[in-house]
């Protein structure tokens, strides 16, 4: 089926936090006194985009690919899972455009990483890292992100058919 035009999608993730000694984030570990949990590497960052690239591909979703019912999934590097999901949008026609992202964390800031982490994305997304949008946005000490008790990611993308 020949693909054209464009197409947007959304994602969304949520961890929770535990004491730990760094913080994976867009594929960057980032030294803070918690960790996120979760079956994998529990990248809030990356999965969220994940997720957005394969809805926007009409692919399914981060948890079909790669269940947490699968073993081999235990303690996976989401960089991994990224590479291999935008794989199969590649094969299905389309290259990312941009992307916008939200990391909601009440520490710590974004803004010190955010080079680190945008040319990590756009360097598994074979794009400029100026088409990478990153932003943080705290939890003014309000509910679990505020508690610190949860890490959350929003990425939107745009992709273009290319065949």
């Amino acid at each position: 089926m020949a693909r054209t035009g464009y197409r947007v999608g959304i994602g969304h993730d949520t961890h929770r936090l535990e004491p730990g000694d760094a913080l994976r984030l867009g594929g960057v570990d980032i030294p803070h006194d918690r960790r996120a949990v979760g079956h994998s590497d529990a990248d809030v960052l990356l999965h969220a985009i994940t997720d957005a690239i394969l809805g926007a591909a009409v692919l399914g979703d981060i948890g079909e690919l790669f269940p947490d019912t699968d073993p081999i999934n235990r303690g996976r590097d989401s960089i991994e899972m990224l590479s291999a999901a935008y794989e199969r949008v590649r094969m299905a026609g389309y290259r990312v455009v941009n992307l916008d992202c939200i990391v909601f964390a009440q520490r710590p800031k974004v803004l010190p990483y955010r080079d680190r982490i945008q040319r990590r994305i756009a360097e598994v997304l074979r794009i400029d890292p100026d088409t990478v949008g990153l932003k943080g946005k705290t939890g003014e000490h309000v509910g679990p992100i505020g508690r610190e008790e949860a890490i959350s990611a929003q990425c939107v993308v745009l992709l273009e058919a290319v065949r």
